[in-house]
């Protein structure tokens, strides 16, 4: 009997993965525990192990679906074993041609189409799954949901949508002989001979919806201070070879991190999100750090997107623990190697903006946090310093700019500049 190769259930929360790549094709023979195809799930890519050993009898969703937990990806089993009611599957490398599809079911016009009529509970709706059912004038509880415990998903509405479409497209008459008109080829503006169009990579896809919903759903306001990085840079240089002896590379990066636990504990109202029920302030402090992805074999980080491991209880870690975790998923990050718990649960996030140069920015929020700090390029300037005695004097100082990014709708300006002069504060005043 054919094994099922079922789609894992690869970590809290979540519920489905899209498959990104076949490793085998239907015919070819496989071992047991051997990759079979990768999934994404949150911008990680994870390796399916085929189940059982033999040969690949049947695929059964292809490159770009979306399969939900313990649905079925394949099936696996001996040479022309018989599926599908006792269809054969090919015997060798060589597919064998596969019969005509059936003609498709004619999708229901408007005049006929009568969508569900019920007034069942519709349970937790995704900000998602709200904005394009707003976008698109859907009635929610119209949309059958195949979620966990009915939950409606993304997938549901969209798939609503695409068949109300279709049946506003069969409803329409052509112009010729009654029939429909023709689909045509879309053309952007602007568009000119020689231009070149590159196809969305799916990680691209889900950094701009998490962008756009990001924009939609948090009134986002910037506040920016200026931190003298003078003690930062004197303990680093101090304690960066005793770290390494330890195998760990002391960055920066750990002390923006120690400093933005000491802005949480200071202020727990940043450590929260918004709901409408009231403020959900988080026990735990889950601090994200935003790493770009580049091409593993190049080691190149341009334009392949960025992903956000995070840290889970960052506030229970020393100096030296936090830079180990730092040194740890962002290497793993970029070697695409992340389990899909570890870009899930942060409560806070970190981008440091400032690797390529840059100095300011206006980075956006990682839903559903209240915010998100941005860290600039670190210079030398000439800036007044005062001394015990109340005298100023230029001094040449390691400054960087920290652009704070905070959800309105939970923090006012007094409340944001608070939590980022205690990180400020904890910088200037390390030892």
């Amino acid at each position: 009997m054919a094994t099922k190769v079922l789609v894992p259930l690869l970590g809290e929360g979540v519920e489905e993965v899209t498959v990104t790549k076949w490793l085998k094709q239907v015919g070819d023979t496989i071992n047991e525990l051997e990759p079979l195809l990768e999934v994404n799930t949150d911008k990680v890519d994870t390796e399916i192990p085929a189940p059982a050993s033999g040969v690949v009898l049947k695929i059964e969703m292809q490159e770009g679906a979306v399969a939900k937990v313990g649905e079925v990806l394949a099936l696996i089993g001996a040479s022309g074993e018989a599926v599908d009611g006792g269809q054969l599957t090919v015997d060798s490398k060589k597919p064998t041609s596969q019969p005509s599809a059936p003609i498709a079911q004619a999708a229901p016009t408007t005049a006929n189409y009568q969508p569900p009529t019920t007034n069942r509970e519709l349970g937790f709706i995704s900000p998602v799954v709200a904005k394009i059912a707003a976008e698109h004038g859907v009635n929610l509880a119209d949309v059958p949901g195949t979620g966990l415990n009915g939950r409606i998903t993304k997938n549901d509405v969209l798939k609503f949508i695409e068949n109300r479409e279709k049946g506003v497209e069969s409803s329409k008459p052509s112009a010729v002989s009654g029939q429909q008109l023709p689909i045509t080829d879309y053309q952007s503006p602007g568009h000119v001979a020689g231009d070149q169009l590159i196809k969305h990579s799916l990680i691209r896809k889900q950094i701009a919806e998490h962008m756009v919903l990001s924009k939609h759903t948090s009134p986002h306001v910037l506040t920016v201070m200026e931190v003298d990085m003078s003690r930062v840079v004197k303990h680093r240089a101090a304690n960066k070879s005793v770290f390494a002896r330890d195998g760990v590379n002391l960055t920066f990066t750990a002390y923006f991190m120690q400093a933005i636990v000491a802005g949480l504990k200071a202020y727990p109202n940043v450590n929260s999100s918004w709901t409408d029920e009231g403020l959900l302030i988080h026990s735990a402090i889950n601090i994200g750090m935003a790493t770009s992805l580049g091409d593993p074999s190049t080691g190149s980080g341009q334009g392949e997107g960025l992903i956000v491991p995070v840290i889970k209880g960052a506030d229970g870690l020393s100096l030296l623990g936090m830079a180990r975790a730092v040194n740890d998923l962002a290497n793993r990050a970029r070697t695409r190697k992340l389990q899909p718990d570890e870009v899930k649960g942060g409560t806070f996030t970190l981008t440091n903006h400032g690797i390529s140069g840059s100095l300011f920015a206006f980075p956006v929020i990682n839903q559903p946090q209240c915010g998100i700090l941005g860290v600039g390029a670190m210079q030398k300037r000439a800036v007044v310093v005062t001394d015990a005695d109340g005298n100023d004097f230029l001094a040449i100082r390691p400054m960087v700019y920290l652009s704070f990014v905070f959800d309105h709708r939970i923090l006012d300006g007094a409340s944001a500049d608070w939590f980022l002069a205690k990180v400020k504060e904890t910088l200037e005043n390390w030892s």
